[in-house]
């Protein structure tokens, strides 16, 4: 398990994304959302009980990277066939800080053990889907102060090694807010250094995780 506080990068959902199954005419509305703690997955959790209070189940499992937290319900499903499948959906797409409920309406057809997990998990991978992965990034994150001149030269060292240029904003210089990955940032302090040949006021203002969306 991932302890966030240690990792320099890890994947999570974007959003919340919604996805429904039927099968036999029993209803599976699934729903993941990113969740910064425990507390928050559980708030989530009571949300979905009080939409869907005429539901018969409503499965969840969550991941959370700090203190190492992985649970997961049945909901009165027959043991092994529905929180766990979603939890090994999450766990398969390698997401963290997110939870998924799935609310079971029953159509009034058994669907035996392998029906149950294949439902379970068909929803939960597609509300997966649905709420968008991002990695999120563990940058130092630095302001580039400049004259104008030099923009273009520093703009291309940027994207030419991949730095996450984050805003401008011009006054009497021009400067540049830039996010590095934290192995890179020597690497960048001097790209810059030498690109500007010493003309650039170069300041490390935090250090935070950026959100890079899959495909980027």
């Amino acid at each position: 398990m991932i302890e966030i506080s240690k990792k320099q990068s890890f994947k999570t959902v974007a959003n919340e994304g919604e996805a429904v199954y039927v099968d036999r005419k029993s209803k599976f509305i699934a729903h993941t959302k990113p969740v910064q703690s425990e507390q928050e997955a559980l708030d989530f959790l009571q949300e979905m009980r009080s939409r869907y209070s005429d539901a018969r189940h409503n499965v969840y499992a969550y991941i959370i990277a700090e203190n190492n937290i992985s649970r997961y319900s049945d909901d009165g499903e027959p043991g092994g066939t529905a929180g766990m499948p979603v939890l090994d959906i999450m766990k398969k797409e390698g997401i963290v800080d997110a939870v998924t409920v799935v609310t079971r309406y029953f159509g009034g057809t058994l669907l035996g053990t392998g029906g149950l997990v294949r439902a379970y998990s068909t929803a939960a991978a597609e509300s997966v889907k649905n709420a968008g992965k991002i990695t999120k990034i563990l940058c130092d994150c630095y302001k580039v102060s400049t004259e104008y001149s030099l923009l273009d030269k520093i703009r291309h060292i940027l994207n030419m090694k991949g730095y996450y240029l984050t805003n401008i904003e011009y006054s009497e210089k021009t400067e540049l807010f830039v996010s590095v990955k934290k192995d890179d940032s020597e690497t960048f302090l001097k790209d810059i250094t030498e690109a500007c040949s010493g003309r650039a006021e170069i300041t490390k203002e935090e250090e935070r995780y950026i959100d890079i969306k899959e495909g980027e």
